[in-house]
């Protein structure tokens, strides 16, 4: 990297990433120490939500004016958990200046009848529908919809896209088909289990390339060994804005969990290989999910913005160095991460992470990019 000029936050960065890799999960209590810990159900993401537990710990907000578009949440309609409008502006009407946020396909209200192809219309039927009344105020809740369609059907997948354009009532801006893969079959949610090698499969390919012509971009949510395929597919498909998930798909447990190390090298470096594509972007955010390993769940208290910024420093730092702000954007990813803490100390860790940034630093991470690659307006 040498002869690049910097700005202070990505020297910043550069001086603190090294020093901070070794940062440990959160410390538990000794009370909760003292606990037999109960075994997770090894097929789910999903950390339960505890709602007294996160109000014993829930912060005001720091910088309560600065203005932020949350880059990416969904609504849950399922069996034992909801979360739809009501429950979101609850968290983000909570003390953070959010203008707008961006939806992201969640399986919800599918239609349940007609051509099989077509049912996850119904999720932006339904998205469009119920967010229509916060268009005209704030936030403007799913000012941008990211939707699902099976893209292995190739360039058939056209006619579902223009459903989707049509139902999204101009709102309509991506599609995401969860990639997500591995060895280790504990990891995998067998609801959005994909095959092995569907990054690299041809129809699948044909089906991403249909979104470019269209001004659609595509969100990817893999684990970070699959980052290799999608550099690939990126290149495949340079006009098509791509959008790298939570991270790249950090995962620290399972067969994992004893290769900390091994896993930060192997990300760092697949994620500095798809800097070099203009076309890609990553949320940064999602790191609170039962995968990524760092049992924030388990303390006695929900974790402080401090703790939270201190622990994400290495993953989130180097993502913003590798990238730079103007292809950086953070998210909330809630209601999945709301299992580790609440929407306000995630937060307040954002802003505390982007502290040494410049204005126009933090305006690209906090809303910036998230409107310029969404096309929010």
């Amino acid at each position: 990297m040498s002869g690049v000029a910097y700005s202070p936050m990505r020297r910043q960065l550069l001086r603190g990433v090294a020093a901070s890799i070794a940062v440990p999960a959160i410390a538990t209590t000794q009370a909760f120490a003292k606990e037999e810990t109960r075994p997770m159900n090894p097929t789910s993401n999903y950390l339960p939500v505890r709602s007294e537990w996160l109000a014993s710990g829930t912060e005001a907000a720091l910088e309560p004016e600065m203005p932020i578009i949350d880059a990416h949440h969904h609504f849950y309609d399922r069996p034992g958990w909801t979360y739809l409008l009501d429950e979101y502006l609850g968290d983000a009407q909570s003390g953070h200046n959010i203008m707008a946020s961006v939806y992201m396909q969640a399986l919800t209200r599918y239609r349940k009848s007609g051509s099989e192809k077509l049912r996850p219309v119904g999720e932006i039927e339904y998205v469009t529908g119920v967010t229509a009344p916060t268009q005209r105020e704030k936030p403007q809740v799913a000012k941008g919809i990211v939707g699902y369609a099976d893209l292995r059907g190739g360039v058939a997948v056209r006619d579902v896209l223009e459903a989707h354009l049509a139902a999204g009532q101009g709102r309509f801006r991506g599609v995401r088909h969860l990639v997500t893969w591995d060895a280790d079959l504990t990891l995998v949610n067998p609801v959005s289990a994909a095959p092995r090698g569907l990054l690299l499969d041809r129809d699948y390919r044909a089906g991403v390339a249909q979104l470019g012509p269209l001004g659609l971009s595509y969100d990817a949510w893999l684990f970070f060994p699959q980052l290799p395929e999608l550099f690939e597919l990126a290149k495949s498909c340079p006009d098509t804005p791509v959008i790298i998930n939570h991270c790249g798909g950090v995962v620290r447990v399972a067969s994992y969990a004893d290769r900390r190390k091994e896993v930060f090298d192997r990300w760092s470096r697949s994620m500095r290989e798809l800097a070099q594509l203009p076309n890609v972007h990553v949320k940064v955010g999602g790191l609170g999910m039962r995968i990524n390993g760092f049992e924030f769940e388990k303390g006695e208290l929900p974790p402080s913005s401090v703790q939270l910024a201190e622990a994400w420093k290495p993953w989130m730092h180097t993502c913003i160095e590798t990238f730079g702000p103007g292809r950086c954007m953070f998210e909330s990813n809630f209601p999945v991460d709301k299992g580790s803490y609440p929407y306000s100390n995630g937060w307040n860790a954002f802003k505390r992470l982007t502290a040494q940034a410049s204005a126009d630093e933090r305006e690209a991470l906090f809303q910036g990019t998230v409107r310029k690659v969404y096309r929010l307006g």
